[in-house]
Parts: structure tokens; C-alpha cells; sequence
């Protein structure tokens, strides 16, 4: 008890860099996948090329690469971060790769017939996009992005190799001048299991109220 009581405060600074991490990288993550997810379905060939070069490097390497790349690699090309910034970088990157993909995939999911009913009266391709297909391709990767920003939450918890003092890093720091490991843990994992209840709970209220809307 006397562990809770003394290390709490320190442990609930280190949950709010976390949802700074998760929040932040989600956020822009998600923008640069949307980017990223028009360019995989772009008729331009090379902005295909692009993208899909993209999303299979930072699918393809471990994100705790990218992190040490992002926060140790890029000083010797004259780019200095901060841990923070590094972290958020790393996290973006990472997750927009992914993201892409769910909202290729629901952009791809909208009948075609939904394209083509706009096209016969007259209906721009822009227009189109924005008022008909990208609502419900927002419906249909919604539990996709979901499932992907609760393991991005998690993958915060990287961000302690950087020496970013999140919840890990403070656990760990904890669990060093006091020697109790397993409580330490134990508090931090209850956190981020608080953490993503939420937003489990969060995402299952948008699934529905997206489907009542459609």
C-alpha cells in the first residue's frame, strides 16, 4: 500500500506522457494514412509505387528499429530531437503504414455501384468521395482503426528504450529504488489495461452509432 501511495503520482505523470504518445501519433498517424491509403488507389503509377514502398518498409521492420533509427540515427544526418518528438515521429510513422491499409481496405469495401449511381448524374469524383464513399468507408474501418489505436497505446511503452518517461519508464524506475518489480508492474499494467478499456468501450458506442446512422 505504502508502494501505491508513494509512487502513484509519479506513475499517473508517467499515464499522461503515454496518452500524449498514443494520442499525438494516433492523430497524425491517421491523417498520413489516409494520405497514404489515396495513394495506393491513385491512378498515378508512381504515387503507387510510393505508397506501397511505404507501407511494407514500416510494416516490415520492428518498430523499435524505427525508434532507435529516428532518435540515435538521425543526429549524425544533423536532425536532433528530443525524446518526445523522436517517440511521436517513430509512432506516426509506424502506425500510418498500418492505418492506410484500413482505410484502403474501406474505401474498397463501398459497393462500386455507389461510384457509378454519382458518376450517371453528373456528380464530380471529389464530391463524390467526400459526401458518398468516404462516410461509409469510415463506417466499414472503424473497427479496423480501432483495433489499431489500442495496440498503438501499447506500443508507447517502446518509447521507454528512448528514455521517454512514460508509464514503462516509470514503473521501471520505480521498481529500481524500491526493489518491488512485480507491484510496480503490476500498478503500470493496470493503467494501460484502463487505458484501452476505454477506448474498447469508446469504439463499440461509434461502431454503433454509425450503424444507426447508416
Amino acid at each position: 500500500m505504502d508502494l501505491l501511495t508513494n509512487a502513484f503520482p509519479m506513475l499517473l505523470r508517467g499515464f499522461g506522457v503515454t496518452i500524449l504518445l498514443g494520442v499525438a501519433s494516433f492523430v497524425l498517424g491517421s491523417v498520413l494514412g489516409a494520405l497514404i491509403a489515396l495513394a495506393r488507389i491513385s491512378r498515378i503509377r508512381v504515387l503507387r509505387a510510393v505508397a506501397i514502398t511505404y507501407v511494407s518498409v514500416f510494416r516490415g521492420t520492428p518498430l523499435l528499429i524505427q525508434i532507435m533509427v529516428i532518435y540515435f540515427g538521425l543526429p549524425q544526418l544533423g536532425v536532433q530531437l528530443e525524446p518526445i518528438p523522436s517517440a511521436i515521429l517513430a509512432l506516426t510513422l509506424f502506425s500510418a503504414a498500418y492505418l492506410s491499409e484500413n482505410f484502403r481496405g474501406g474505401i474498397l469495401g463501398v459497393d462500386k455501384g455507389q461510384w457509378e449511381a454519382a458518376s450517371s448524374i453528373g456528380m464530380p469524383y471529389g464530391r463524390t468521395f467526400r459526401r458518398i464513399v468516404f462516410p461509409q468507408a469510415i463506417r466499414i474501418a472503424t473497427p479496423a482503426v480501432g483495433g489499431r489505436f489500442i495496440a498503438l497505446m501499447k506500443d508507447t511503452s517502446l518509447a521507454s528504450a528512448v528514455t521517454v518517461v512514460e508509464l514503462t519508464r516509470v514503473a521501471e524506475s520505480v521498481g529500481n529504488a524500491s526493489f518491488r518489480y512485480m507491484e510496480a508492474f503490476l500498478l503500470a499494467g493496470a493503467m494501460y489495461w484502463l487505458i484501452n478499456t476505454v477506448l474498447s468501450v469508446g469504439q463499440g458506442m461509434l461502431e454503433k452509432r454509425l450503424g444507426r446512422a447508416y
